[in-house]
């Protein structure tokens, strides 16, 4: 059945209290912290190795100079590609519907890395040889610091790679608009509204994987996705705007109780859509996208 919406500005509404609804929210990491940390500081060492190859700029003859300011550039390449791939690998890894990247970034890593020595060992060494050697045992290293890409999309089982491809582009728009809306509130500057848009995300991704588990309407929920995060999202915006301009406590309130009443239901959502109950779904979009409107 369709649910009054019951905000602090609804009729006989009251304000939710804001802990419940994020509690128990948090998508479970896959990667345990102390890998995560580790393997973030060997991704950021490697913005230094370009450093490295710079050493025949002091006095060296043009052909080292052009090898030099080659394999310093690869380097960074690769030190760049590595970085994203591990992104794309931590947003593959937390969710159970998702696609392999587009781009083997982290194998493309290991080959600029490769190349980077190449070019720098030809600097001083005779042949091509040793660089190469040098060139793959630098590249082997790295994909074994790394690791490779994902190379398969991975679903819920039972879920064709149709239907799966279907739930990864919705929760990519879905991640679109919470990354809109936490990019909007760093520019008010204020961490305690950044905390309410965070815990807002979380119920928000809560949703994500109860539909990543079980598609059921995947076309009622992306619709009723995209109604609640477009929505905040704008909200979030016309918030910010107006909030730096002149400092509204009033505004500021408005917009906090709007993240609670979106945060609640979300979470009362999620298991909803888990017990396949999509009664009255259309007439509960047309209601919110109207509170939307006026709440924006």
């Amino acid at each position: 059945m369709a649910q009054r919406f019951g905000g602090q500005y609804s009729p006989n509404g009251q304000r939710p209290p804001a802990g419940p609804a994020a509690q128990g929210a948090q998508p479970p990491s896959p990667v345990p912290a102390d890998v995560a940390v580790k393997t973030g500081v060997r991704s950021g060492l490697m913005f230094l190795l370009p450093l490295l190859f710079l050493g025949p700029l002091l006095g060296g003859s043009p052909d080292s100079l052009i090898k030099s300011f080659l394999a310093a550039g690869l380097m960074l390449a690769a030190a760049l590609f590595t970085r994203e791939g591990i992104k794309a690998q931590q947003a593959y890894d937390a969710r159970k519907a998702a696609r392999r990247p587009a781009i083997p970034r982290k194998i493309f890593g290991s080959v600029l890395a490769g190349a980077a020595i190449v070019a720098g060992a030809t600097v001083w060494a005779e042949g091509m040889i040793y660089p190469v050697l040098f060139g793959l045992v630098g590249a082997g290293l790295h994909l074994g610091a790394f690791g490779p890409d994902p190379l398969r999309d991975k679903g819920a089982e039972g879920i064709d790679l149709f239907q799966t491809d279907r739930v990864a582009k919705a929760v990519t728009e879905g991640e679109a608009y919470l990354a809109a809306m936490a990019d909007a509130v760093l520019r008010v500057k204020d961490r305690q509204i950044e905390e309410r848009v965070s815990r807002f995300a979380s119920s928000a991704r809560a949703l994500f994987r109860a539909i990543e588990a079980d598609p059921g309407d995947l076309t009622a929920a992306r619709k009723y996705m995209s109604v609640y995060l477009m929505g905040a999202r704008d909200a979030t915006v016309k918030f910010v705007d107006l909030y730096r301009q002149n400092q509204d406590a009033k505004a500021r309130a408005d917009y906090e109780a709007l993240l609670v009443d979106l945060e609640t239901t979300f979470a009362e959502k999620s298991k909803a859509f888990l017990a396949n109950n999509h009664t009255d779904l259309d007439v509960e979009i047309a209601v919110l996208r109207d509170r939307l409107k006026l709440e924006a």
